[in-house]
């Protein structure tokens, strides 16, 4: 430990770092840079010096950050020429892009929090990166602390990766956690996130999944070596999941979750990236990932089943994904070659969600009369769905007029199941398709 100490001594390199956003993780990459600077030079090879803090209002002090570095020009702050990297955790489209894209042209390397931006501009982003010769690293953009994009990008670099799933987003995580250990409802939980702070004052993004989707975007990307973007990503949010579909997940053994899925056709043609609640086994090891942590588990040819798994938002954390880029892309700069880029080079195509496979739980209120239960079962068998089991659910009185049916389905392409689910609604038998929840992780989904 003193040997590095006393070489820091004789460290002649700096690199110069331009950071983009002084809020809650802007203002924890600045601390830890100057709490851990020793520790951070010895890794990266050269001192890393911050130079300048863009933010919208420079009167107000910002905790870890002097005062000194703050300005409200970060366009100016990007086209220094002595900017070796620029960090960026402002977020958003604009102007975030077109000051990401200067910093490139001036030949800085970049690294990023911002998902929504790497999901809709990715290609654009990667060809400035190449053309200039520079990196572009964004480890923090899909799951915080959770190192996840880089075994991805290289250490899963040799295998091939047949199926991503993942809780990529806290907030939503920790409302279902809620609603299923306290049988409380969605309204009453937001309302509860939204208290501690862990929900935004308008939760649409969260709750609604697109912040998923654009991590789903992101890690289908990586994991296919393809162009994934944003709007490619089937999206279905919480919002509509009650206590009842908690509480008949939890009496067939099952827990539900908003995941993050991207896996290859059956004919490995291309690819389909979806995100929405799923019913999944709670002897899957994603079924104890509770409150706001994330986790995600990779299958591949030859690794098998890997899962990533820890705090995947907060200031700390994200800055913790952050300065780890920060160092990576430090060394690559003083080895005078940027690091591995964007490796898009399968071209698989994004298929539509028509054409993705799982299992299904519908649940149906039907009309207690003979004959129902058999209207039902052929209308599955007539859309070419095979069913895996039927039960009635809750305690119906004797002679009520109408019963509850939980059906759960074998695997089945999505097309074939909605087509289903069409029919279901025009049976006289039926009176309502109360929902439709797909079955993930099981042993033949």
């Amino acid at each position: 430990m003193r040997a590095w100490r006393e070489n820091l001594d004789i460290m002649t390199d700096s690199l110069k770092v331009a950071l983009l956003g002084g809020g809650t993780v802007g203002s924890q990459v600045a601390r830890l840079m100057t709490a851990n600077a020793a520790d951070l030079a010895a890794r990266a090879g050269a001192s890393l010096e911050l130079v300048g803090v863009a933010v919208r209002d420079t009167s107000r002090s910002r905790d870890g950050i002097d005062d000194a570095l703050l300005t409200d020009d970060p366009a100016a702050l990007v086209a220094r020429s002595d900017v070796d990297i620029v960090v960026e955790v402002m977020g958003g489209l604009k102007p975030t892009e077109s000051l990401l894209l200067t910093a490139m042209a001036h030949g800085a390397s970049v690294v990023s929090a911002n998902k929504a931006l790497i999901a809709s501009r990715g290609p654009e982003l990667h060809a400035a990166a190449e053309a200039n010769g520079v990196d572009l690293y964004y480890e923090a953009a899909v799951a915080g602390a959770i190192p996840l994009l880089r075994p991805l990008r290289e250490s899963l670099v040799g295998d091939r990766v047949r199926r991503v799933l993942g809780i990529v987003n806290g907030t939503t995580n920790y409302i279902l956690t809620k609603m299923d250990e306290d049988g409380a409802r969605y309204e009453d939980v937001l309302a509860e996130a939204q208290r501690l702070g862990y929900a935004e004052a308008d939760p649409t993004a969260d709750v609604e999944g697109h912040d998923a989707a654009a991590k789903a975007a992101i890690l289908a990307g990586l994991a296919f070596h393809s162009s994934v973007s944003y709007d490619q990503v089937s999206c279905e949010g919480i919002s509509r999941i009650t206590p009842e579909d908690m509480a008949a997940a939890k009496a067939s053994g099952f827990v539900v979750k908003l995941l993050a899925v991207a896996e290859l056709a059956d004919d490995e043609a291309g690819i389909v990236v979806r995100v929405h609640p799923a019913m999944v086994p709670r002897s899957h090891p994603l079924a104890s990932v509770r409150d706001a942590y994330n986790a995600v588990f990779v299958e591949a040819a030859a690794a098998g089943q890997v899962m990533f798994y820890g705090r995947g938002a907060g200031g700390e954390p994200t800055a913790s994904a952050v300065l780890g880029d920060l160092v990576a892309v430090a060394r690559n700069r003083l080895a005078g070659r940027p690091g591995p880029g964007r490796s898009d080079y399968a071209g698989l195509p994004v298929l539509p969600l028509g054409m993705a496979t799982t299992r299904y739980a519908v649940s149906l209120v039907v009309h207690d009369r003979p004959g129902a239960l058999a209207a039902v079962a052929q209308v599955f068998a007539d859309g070419g769905v095979s069913l895996q089991s039927v039960r009635q659910e809750g305690g119906l009185e004797e002679g009520a007029p109408d019963a509850s049916l939980q059906v759960r389905t074998h695997v089945a392409a999505e097309a074939d199941l909605q087509a289903v689910v069409q029919r279901l609604r025009t049976l006289e038998q039926v009176k309502e398709v109360a929902g439709v929840i797909r079955v993930e992780g099981g042993p033949d989904s």
